[in-house]
This record gives C-alpha cells, sequence and structure tokens, in this order.
C-alpha cells in the first residue's frame, strides 16, 4: 500500500496489526506515529482531540484491566491508497478488572464485549475517528445496572449542572475525513433495512432476516431467531418514537472469504418520550450514536437473507442524557 510500512499486506491488516501493537503488545507510545497530533476520536460518551489524549485513556485502560485482549473479527473497508481508506474493524474484547480505575475498586470479574471503530487512514497514519464500546455490558458483566452506573458518573462530576456533557452534533469536531463510504449493494441493502426499522416497519425483519438469524446486540446480548432482533429494534425505536434517524456511512463488502457484509453508522437524535427499552419516559432530549454490521447468505424470502447482526450503542451515554435532561 502506498504511504504504508510494507509490513503490512493489505488495509485490513494493517487495521488488525496497530490495534494488537498498541493494546496487547504494549506499544502505547506507538500511538505518537499511528495517530494524527490532533486526531479528533468520538465516542458516545464525549469527543477528545489528539494522539495524547488517547494515550492517557489507553494506558488507563491497560492499567485496569492488564490481560485485555482484543480479537479482530473482520474489517469493513472502503477507499483506496490515493484518497484514504476508511476501517469498519469490529473487534471482541476480554478482560479481567484485576486493578481498581475508573470501573471502582477491582472486582476480578471478568468480562466479553464488543466495540465498533470507523478509523480514516492514509500514508500510515489514523487521522478521524468514531468508536462505540458496549458499555453497558461491560457494566453488566463487572455487577451494575447501566443506568445506576450512568446516576454515579453524574454524582462524581458535581451533578446534572456541572457533569461532562456526552456526544451530540451539537459538541462534534469536524475531521478531515469527509466520505460516507461506498455504493456497494450489500452496504444498501442492509441501509435500507435499518431505514424501514426506523420507519417503524418491523416486518422488515420477517422479510430481510434469515429465520436462524444470530444477533449480536448492546448490553452484551446474543439473541437466536428474529424474535431476539426483533426486541432489540423494537425497544430502542419505542424509547424515541419520534427522534430523527440519521446514516452517516455506509459500506458493502463482498470479498476476504466472506460473506457478503455490511457497515452503516448511524444516529438517532430527539426525545425520551416513549416506552421501551429505556424504561419510563422522560422528556429529555438524547442523541444516540450506533454502528452496526450485517452478514449476509443464501436463505431469505428473495432468495438472500440477513443471517448475522451486530448492532451496537452505548447504554450509559444514553441514560447519561436521560438522567440529566429529565423534565
Amino acid at each position: 500500500m502506498k504511504g504504508f510500512q510494507a509490513k503490512w499486506k493489505d488495509f485490513p491488516d494493517y487495521i488488525i496489526g496497530v490495534t494488537k501493537e498498541i493494546w496487547e503488545d504494549r506499544g502505547v507510545e506507538t500511538l505518537n506515529r499511528y495517530y494524527a497530533p490532533d486526531i479528533p476520536v468520538r465516542t458516545p460518551m464525549g469527543v477528545s482531540v489528539g494522539n495524547q489524549a488517547t494515550i492517557a485513556a489507553t494506558m488507563a485502560t491497560i492499567n485496569e484491566f492488564p490481560d485485555r485482549e482484543l480479537f479482530g473479527e473482520d474489517v469493513i473497508w472502503s477507499g483506496d491508497e490515493d484518497a484514504g481508506f476508511l476501517s469498519s474493524h469490529r473487534l471482541l474484547t476480554k478482560a479481567t478488572h484485576t486493578r481498581d480505575g475508573q470501573f471502582g475498586k477491582a472486582t476480578n470479574k471478568s468480562w466479553v464485549v464488543r466495540v465498533i471503530a470507523d478509523c480514516a487512514a492514509k500514508d500510515d497514519t489514523i487521522y478521524d475517528e468514531w468508536l462505540v464500546r458496549d458499555y453497558g455490558g461491560l457494566v453488566r458483566q463487572l455487577g451494575f445496572d447501566p443506568k445506576t452506573f450512568a446516576a454515579g458518573l453524574i454524582d462524581k462530576e458535581g451533578g446534572a449542572a456541572l457533569a461532562k456533557p456526552v456526544f451530540s452534533p451539537a459538541n462534534d469536531i469536524a475531521g478531515d475525513y469527509k466520505g460516507t463510504g461506498n455504493d456497494n449493494a450489500w452496504g444498501q441493502r442492509y441501509a435500507d433495512i435499518l431505514t424501514r426499522l426506523m420507519d417503524k416497519d418491523f416486518t422488515t425483519i420477517t422479510r430481510n432476516y434469515d429465520r436462524a438469524v444470530i444477533g449480536e446486540y448492546a448490553g452484551a446480548v446474543t439473541s437466536i431467531g428474529r424474535e431476539g432482533c426483533d426486541a432489540f429494534w423494537v425497544g430502542l425505536r419505542s424509547s424515541f418514537p419520534n427522534a430523527t434517524f440519521k446514516i452517516h456511512h455506509q459500506i458493502g463488502m463482498d470479498a476476504d472469504m466472506l460473506s457478503p457484509r455490511a457497515a452503516v453508522r448511524w444516529s438517532l437524535d430527539g426525545i425520551h418520550d416513549g416506552w421501551g427499552t429505556f424504561g419510563e419516559p422522560t422528556g429529555a432530549p438524547v442523541h444516540i450514536m450506533g454502528m452496526c454490521h450485517a452478514e449476509f447468505g443464501p436463505f431469505g424470502t428473495d432468495g438472500v437473507g440477513l443471517r448475522r447482526e451486530f448492532a451496537l450503542y452505548d447504554e450509559v451515554a444514553i441514560w447519561k442524557q436521560i438522567l440529566m435532561g429529565a423534565v
């Protein structure tokens, strides 16, 4: 790849290799080279700027979870070596809470959650990033409830009036990546499915999902069959029935010895004004950053079925907004 070190055989190898080098091989200092000095990193909990903020957060996490491993499940990517690349990297990450840190006193409990990170890269440097980790699944496995954990964060930060704001379009920082993905048919198929779900057409699941679909969802939830997919999407949309759905980035791929697949980054903006996954309506304004991967197979009503879905949002960030903004 032009502009990248010769040791990387292709772009997925670069993304997976850099991740392992930083986190598991303890090459934290390599962030000074792999991450641009002024990189914006957006997570549902907020925005940070610069590789030094990433270095500090990385060291804190390594200290609290010293045995953490990050297994790269897939890299769905678009772009080229001239314009630059965008990777949507899905990881299965596991660790044990053996030291005190941001999650409190060491519990010695183990956890396994997924993370999806969209990273823009060119000339061996990552310069823009969006990341969603299954924060709710993590805190549950440590023995906490996401709503209670969010309330504790607000208290630690000085109460609702002083607590740190989560990510929203109002505090976003414009980065150098301006792309929206590619026009591959598999990305468009999944984008259409998500759009119909957010339009409350939940019969889409019966029509477009494989009867044996496996869903991997926020909260470290695994479901088998369409019923679990329906419960996840109906529960989310019912909590925010009038929120505006927007797709920000979509990629489709049919390569690399894997099933046809897609990656979509999306948002919901609106009011917590319905009964659903997030309980009694509060009237709080909420922004949700969501990231999804999907894999397709031959079993569906039109000869194609969504056979595996990975859908992440950050429950703790959502509860923090609800608790801070309830009217």
